[in-house]
């Protein structure tokens, strides 16, 4: 009977060096007084440098961040209604200006008929709805509305799965008080590698538009 074999993945031990702050002398462990130039207590440790931090040095060349106290008056921000009450409740009471929201679910369990609703309920207020599907045609869309009794909403519609064509066009007027994208794994971004639905451009995608926001 074969007996299975067995691997063993040894990585070497990082060795440490103690250098002579006055002479510059290497030695592999610390000792009181270094044995060149006779001085004490100069040897300290040298800690190599990683491929990471030769290419990235973290500790210069970065702008300044402003501290607040923790106790700085803040004021809560105005939520916008959705109309549909269950849906406010889970947002925490409405949609927060300037914010971004996931909406997941399994497939086929009504993410885009929520999402449409929603969007005809603000742009019958008053406000400017951008709605960009990357799933259906504008016409499939325009289809639902006409079925659920929204068709009439001012809505702004497109189909499109080029986040940099969105945003430049988005970028050329006002920005809406809404926008929709139906969905983020159908968006693509030009500047990542990847196809559309991979982890890499659903993260990018989603930090693009969150940036919008």
């Amino acid at each position: 009977m074969a007996k299975s074999k067995k691997r063993f993945v040894c990585q070497a031990k990082s060795k440490k060096r103690f250098v002579c702050q006055e002479c510059g002398s290497v030695s592999p462990r610390w000792q009181g007084q270094c044995a060149d130039c006779s001085a004490w207590n100069t040897l300290v440790e040298d800690v190599p440098a990683t491929v990471f931090s030769q290419k990235h040095d973290l500790s210069r060349g970065g702008r300044a961040v402003a501290f607040e106290p923790l106790n700085a008056p803040t004021q809560l921000p105005v939520r916008k209604s959705t109309g549909l009450a269950e849906f406010d409740r889970a947002l925490g009471g409405g949609l927060v200006p300037g914010s971004a929201v996931l909406i997941g679910g399994d497939p086929g369990i009504g993410k885009s008929t929520l999402l449409l609703q929603c969007a005809a309920t603000i742009a019958r207020g008053g406000n400017d709805v951008v709605y960009v599907s990357g799933e259906e045609a504008a016409g499939q869309v325009r289809l639902r509305a006409a079925r659920m009794g929204v068709a009439d909403s001012p809505i702004r519609l497109a189909s499109e799965t080029s986040v940099r064509d969105i945003l430049t066009t988005l970028g050329e007027g006002d920005p809406p008080a809404l926008l929709v994208v139906d969905s983020i794994q159908t968006m693509h971004s030009d500047t990542i590698e990847g196809a559309p639905g991979t982890v890499s451009q659903v993260r990018g995608c989603a930090l693009e538009l969150i940036r919008y926001a």
